[in-house]
């Protein structure tokens, strides 16, 4: 499976190149692109998608968003599949994504993690159990992260809504005002170099389940997004995401 790594120059971008470089999920780098200029031995790498040159099984991106519509303008031109792995999307953005998925399979999820993907069953399994219990979500990550919520701490609300649908957001809380029933309350915390942790309070006034998840190292992240790659080449033109390929798996 030839892969071209989006935003290789980054971080999580890095990580996918060492894993594919290693051929896990039999993936093989070919090509990258940045916004920047990056240098590597083993495969080119790009920062306009015009010069491209080489023939692509799937596009794994961990980029920035605002640099979506233009990758997807290059993954329609040439039937590309395409890994979304970067978050904060405007509803735009979202829209665009959406828009692409009617002619190339496109999956996208806020988190790669297996592990978050458990979280998340069980946090909407919590939530319909206890149908008058307070929950609060708490997501920390490193300093450098510029979007807050975490999509992640977004993608768990929204999941809990799904049981909850009467559920009101509430990112940060200040002032004097008392806890309406419905909210479901989202806290963001960025210090030191956290890789990132997402919990889940369910509350009531006798009981309290906590559910965390704790990354320990990006390895996951990219190792969960060459998996999303191996499953989603050869599928039809749709929007796929980590609970889909969990369960066809």
């Amino acid at each position: 499976m030839k892969i071209l790594i989006c935003g290789v120059g980054g971080r999580m971008g890095r990580e996918v190149a060492k894993l594919a470089l290693d051929g896990v999920r039999g993936a093989v780098p070919v090509a990258g692109f940045d916004v920047i200029p990056v240098d590597t031995r083993e495969f080119r790498t790009y920062t306009d998608w015009k010069r491209i040159e080489e023939d692509v099984d799937c596009i794994v991106d961990f980029s920035h968003h605002d640099g979506t519509a233009a990758m997807l303008d290059y993954a329609e031109l040439h039937g590309i599949p395409t890994v979304i792995a970067t978050t904060g999307h405007t509803e735009e953005q979202y829209a665009r994504i959406h828009e692409a998925a009617k002619t190339i399979p496109i999956f996208h999820s806020a988190n790669m993690s297996l592990g978050i993907a458990l979280l998340v069953e069980l946090a909407k399994t919590a939530a319909k159990t206890f149908p008058d219990a307070d929950i609060e979500i708490i997501e920390k990550h490193h300093n450098r992260k510029l979007d807050a919520p975490s999509g992640t701490a977004l993608l768990l609300a929204n999941e809990i809504k799904e049981v909850r649908q009467n559920a009101a957001f509430v990112c940060g809380r200040a002032g004097q005002a008392k806890r309406r029933p419905e909210e479901i309350g989202i806290h963001a915390v960025r210090m030191g170099n956290i890789i990132g942790e997402h919990e889940v309070i369910v509350g009531t006034d006798t009981q309290t389940i906590t559910l965390k998840h704790e990354a320990h190292s990006r390895s996951l992240f990219a190792e969960g997004a060459l998996a999303a790659a191996s499953f989603l080449v050869g599928k039809p033109a749709g929007m796929y995401d980590m609970k889909r390929m969990v369960s066809e798996n």
